[in-house]
């Protein structure tokens, strides 16, 4: 029976979901996840493919601005629910799906589209570069300590209910949006997701907890974690699981994670997502047993060129014509030339020679400015055609701190 491929129709979502979640191993999500996720989505951005009356294929797409170099925000489409049933594998229902959502993006006038991969390997067929990375520690607290600049003692901490906490933790939050790029300015509704907190994802250990850091009677930053009290022979052997730590100044941060490493009867704190030059890695006392690992996180596509790249600024100026292959999004194909500074940028079709060879993964995965041009054309996977050209446009496409997806979608 042939498939069909069609927009989701809200009587249809939890059929829909209940695919995606059958897709992802079987287990049900909380009544929680579920009812938020269904708030959160965006019936008309979704698709379905459908044997018959079985849905066999799951896509949506958020409505985002991502952060980028240069403080602006550009609209992206924030691909997710992505899922193919285990029956219809390699039938090129993926691919249809992926097809189908370019296409929508590139008429909704979005320059980007944007994904977390359940595998890294799944969509640079599709012009998908990695973007962002996000690093994650594991502590030894018995042993390292942190640092604390000046200002220290001015900074209060004070436990409160997670509900209590929440304003201000996401007025925290709202403040940092921009700091990097790779972040995302989200809407209504998206505050709840940091709150989820499902019995099932804590592995034994207590419910979130918050912990506000103050100075002068103002919230300057926050902590949310679990702790998972456990004993050995030799004693208290208790771990924290960071959720989130943010912070308005560099003491309420340092204070933040002296607090977290030195919380009773416990010896290990491991938090699974931060930028990888946290500020942290220079507050330790012993880098080597913060047990560090990196890996991929937001995945960038530029569906638009054109209007991608004249979207965000550079470092340095700038004057290159790139030559762009994109096989997959053909509009993309062919000579561009971009001229920026840290003011602006343009991007326009033009014949002139070309000074660098790219395809539009190589393209997504330089854009938020934590990919190298350079280091990519050490692996082969951009060609310097003028001489020169590749530095002066690895240099402005670089930014000052590195790019971080604080949360997943």
């Amino acid at each position: 029976m042939a498939t069909e491929l069609r927009v989701l129709q809200q009587s249809e979502w939890d059929h829909w979901y209940g695919r995606l979640e059958l897709a992802f191993g079987g287990v049900d999500e909380s009544p929680a996840e579920r009812k938020l996720w269904e708030e959160l989505a965006e019936i008309e951005r979704s698709i379905g493919v459908w044997d018959g009356d079985e849905c066999v294929g799951t896509a949506g797409a958020f409505t985002f601005s991502v952060s980028a170099p240069g403080g602006t925000f550009v609209p992206a489409a924030g691909v997710t629910m992505v899922s193919v049933a285990a029956t219809h594998r390699r039938r090129g229902i993926l691919r249809s799906m992926m097809r189908r959502q370019l296409d929508d993006v590139r008429s909704w006038g979005e320059p980007l589209a944007v994904l977390t991969a359940s595998e890294p390997v799944i969509y640079g067929r599709f012009g998908y570069g990695i973007a962002t990375h996000q690093m994650s520690l594991e502590i030894d607290s018995s042993r390292v300590r942190v640092a604390v600049p000046p200002g220290a003692e001015d900074v209060r901490l004070r436990f409160v209910p997670v509900a209590e906490g929440a304003e201000a933790c996401e007025q925290v939050y709202r403040r940092t949006i921009g700091s990097r790029p790779g972040m995302l300015a989200r809407g209504t509704g998206w505050e709840r997701l940091p709150l989820l907190d499902p019995t099932s994802e804590r592995d034994g250990a207590s419910p979130m907890q918050c912990v506000l850091a103050e100075r002068d009677g103002r919230v300057v930053g926050y902590a949310r974690f679990h702790n998972k009290p456990a004993w050995a022979a030799a004693g208290a052997d208790g771990s924290i699981s960071v959720r989130h730590v943010e912070a308005l100044d560099p003491a309420a941060y340092a204070v933040l994670w002296r607090f977290l490493c030195e919380i009773d009867l416990t010896s290990t704190v491991r938090s699974h997502n931060r930028p990888v030059d946290d500020p942290l890695l220079h507050l330790v006392t012993d880098i080597r047993r913060c047990g560090v690992r990196v890996r991929d996180s937001l995945h960038v596509r530029l569906v638009d060129v054109g209007a991608a790249l004249a979207a965000r600024r550079y470092t340095a100026p700038v004057d290159v014509v790139l030559d762009v292959e994109d096989a997959f999004c053909p509009w993309n194909e062919g000579r561009w030339r971009l001229t920026g500074d840290a003011k602006g940028a343009s991007c326009e079709r033009t014949r002139d020679a070309a000074d660098l060879a790219v395809s539009v993964r190589e393209l997504g995965a330089a854009y938020l400015g934590g990919v190298s041009l350079s280091s990519l054309a050490a692996a082969g996977r951009v060609r310097e055609l003028r001489k020169g050209a590749l530095a002066e446009a690895s240099v402005a496409f670089g930014s000052d701190v590195a790019p971080w997806l604080p949360h997943g979608f």
